[in-house]
């Protein structure tokens, strides 16, 4: 990933004037904190509440994570389908805040996820053809608080299986620049004093991501068309909008060790579709993967959190030029 565009997705573009004091603002995961701090670049900056290195499916907040949230005048969070436990503290600490919901807002898109051994097919636009693909939400991302519907969204059990709509959903570059413009618009209505500056973050950011985007299209086009495994189904936003051909995931859900007997069908699978990586993520152990696939396939990881960099501005970009890279570098792009 380029230095230069690192650190000009990461610049402020100047200091905020005397006395014009920045919304207190909370997000839930880095990607989103990442976002949400680069619109607020020169004015003020967001809190975190899951910490890098933490999974957002599990974690206990500690209480400068639960003070940041009884502060907070605006919450951004993708929603309960990645944190259901946070819901309930959303409603008790941040029970005055304006909460946005960033999973189906901005006209972005949401996919459900993925059923069975393996992934559907495809298409030539990268939508599945499981028809899986939703644009064009009519909701602006904004939630009641006593209309949280906890018991019915289905994602009570998510760290267990996976069901309904995939949270994961900042994995596609077209979703975060989305958001960029309602994250912009949301400061502006609490902080209209800076309106116009977090309206010029906003764009530049979004410019920076559709460059970003044109190099890793470029960079992953030779192996568009390459099988692979992941660990889990937490990257099919990425994997459509570039045009990759995952097989399968090795685990039903996020926090779910698979079993001997999916292993084993997913290793005979892999030998006969000639499957060139098997991709874990940093917080589970690579071993296992090793051991059950020798030499089957290479073995690469993936990290949907960006958990190796420090949170702020350009963590987002960082990420996703991770992601391009441990891809091009695993299924022979690079070499």
């Amino acid at each position: 990933m380029p230095t230069r565009f690192l650190v000009s997705f990461g610049l402020a573009l100047g200091c905020a004037a005397p006395g014009m004091a920045a919304p207190q603002v909370a997000t839930d995961i880095a990607p989103v904190h990442s976002l949400v701090a680069r619109v607020m670049d020169g004015v003020g900056e967001p809190a975190l509440i899951v910490p890098p290195g933490a999974s957002p499916h599990g974690h206990s907040m500690r209480p400068s994570e639960a003070a940041a949230l009884d502060r907070a005048e605006v919450v951004f969070w993708m929603g309960e389908g990645l944190t259901p436990w946070l819901a309930d503290s959303v409603e008790t600490l941040a029970g005055d805040a304006h909460v946005v919901t960033l999973l189906g807002a901005g006209g972005s898109t949401v996919r459900t996820f993925r059923e069975g051994l393996t992934f559907a097919t495809a298409d030539a636009d990268g939508h599945d053809d499981a028809g899986h693909d939703e644009h064009g939400h009519e909701e602006d991302g904004h939630e009641d608080h006593d209309e949280h519907g906890h018991e019915e969204d289905g994602h009570d059990d998510h760290a267990h299986a996976h069901d309904g709509a995939d949270p994961h959903a900042w994995l596609d570059p077209a979703n975060a620049r989305a958001w960029l413009d309602m994250i912009a618009a949301e400061l502006a209505e609490h902080d209209p004093d800076n309106a116009a500056r977090y309206a010029a973050n906003a764009a530049q950011a979004a410019q920076e991501l559709v460059a970003l985007e044109d190099r890793i299209a470029a960079r992953l086009a030779p192996v568009q068309d390459t099988p692979y495994l992941v660990y889990h189904d937490a990257y099919q936003y990425f994997e459509a909008r570039f045009g990759l051909a995952p097989t399968g995931a090795l685990a039903l859900g996020d926090a779910a060790d698979p079993g001997p007997a999916r292993i084993a069908a997913l290793r005979d699978m892999a030998r006969e579709a000639g499957i060139v990586c098997v991709f874990t993520e940093p917080q589970f152990d690579g071993s296992r993967v090793s051991s059950v696939f020798g030499d089957t396939a290479r073995h690469g990881v993936l990290d949907p959190l960006g958990g190796r960099h420090a949170p702020g501005p350009a963590l987002y970009p960082a990420l996703i030029g991770d992601m391009a890279g441990a891809l091009a570098e695993c299924l022979g792009a690079d070499g």
